[in-house]
């Protein structure tokens, strides 16, 4: 490894309080969380001269709590706590599948929900989940704390809106009104585990009399930041799942995503592959 620790400072803060005064006071430093991307730059020398903000001692940001609404996702959770939380398997299924696809054993057990929101990676595995959950992002800066919604909060590959000085203290969930007819979650790789994703899907889908009530569908490693397939769930709204329906439904997908080919997959592979998972799911 080319990582030189002598040449690193680390910071160590017990509480929100501290953690935002020395992000604050050292405004270039890297926040760690699991450290599971951070190991990377490291490996790499990336880090070498630079701050860390160790948040692993900020013990409030490390718990789940219910709330009026759903629960309160502590940042610093790890993807195995997620997968081990009975509310979580209970009320939120997708969550612990999505989290237990995540690396191997030792990347879950390190890994935290904050940290992978941090990171903005494309092919988050929880993002399609979050999305469709239309979880919230508890943020907490020099201005105070505000609510950003989980569709709010990538700016891009590798990029987040949060401002400078703020940290990922929560992710609040709301339990579903109602129990959906159908739920998935699909992780598409080259392998059964430790495998980044070539698509992803998330979808919750409610059905009345026979017409559907509503849909959610989320897809991952499809664009630059998670997408919900904002077209096709407003084309399926109120109508009967024939087959004229979903094909239409998987043409509109295209409207809303735009993979591309890369080491991982091929634009085409993605949205033949995306869409069967959407007709696969309607049908």
């Amino acid at each position: 490894m080319r990582g030189a620790a002598s040449s690193m400072s680390v910071l160590r803060p017990r509480s929100a309080k501290e953690a935002l005064a020395a992000y604050a006071a050292h405004p270039s430093a890297i926040p760690l969380a699991g450290g599971t991307d951070v190991m990377v730059l490291w490996n790499m020398g990336l880090l070498n001269g630079r701050t860390v903000l160790d948040l692993s001692g900020v013990s409030e940001w490390a718990k789940t709590k219910k709330t009026p609404r759903g629960l309160s996702l502590g940042a610093l959770i790890t993807h195995q706590g997620l997968q081990q939380d009975a509310v979580v398997t209970t009320r939120l299924p997708l969550l612990a599948q999505a989290c237990a696809t995540i690396g191997a054993q030792q990347i879950q057990n390190r890994g935290t929900l904050g940290g992978n929101i941090a990171n903005a990676s494309p092919a988050g595995d929880t993002f399609p989940v979050l999305a469709v959950y239309e979880a919230v992002v508890s943020v907490m800066g020099p201005g105070g704390a505000r609510a950003v919604p989980f569709s709010g909060i990538f700016a891009g590959v590798k990029k987040t809106t949060l401002a400078p000085g703020e940290l990922i203290a929560s992710v609040d969930v709301p339990f579903l009104a109602k129990k959906p007819s159908r739920q998935l979650f699909r992780k598409v790789g080259t392998r059964l585990a430790q495998a980044i994703s070539k698509t992803m899907a998330a979808g919750l889908l409610w059905l009345e009399g026979g017409r559907v009530e509503e849909l959610r569908f989320a897809l991952g490693s499809m664009a630059p930041t998670v997408r919900r397939l904002s077209a096709a769930e407003a084309y399926v709204k109120g109508r009967k799942l024939d087959a004229k329906t979903v094909e239409e439904a998987c043409s509109l997908l295209e409207d809303d995503v735009s993979p591309i080919d890369d080491i991982r997959s091929t634009r085409e592979y993605r949205l033949q592959v995306s869409k069967n998972l959407l007709r696969s799911f309607l049908s």
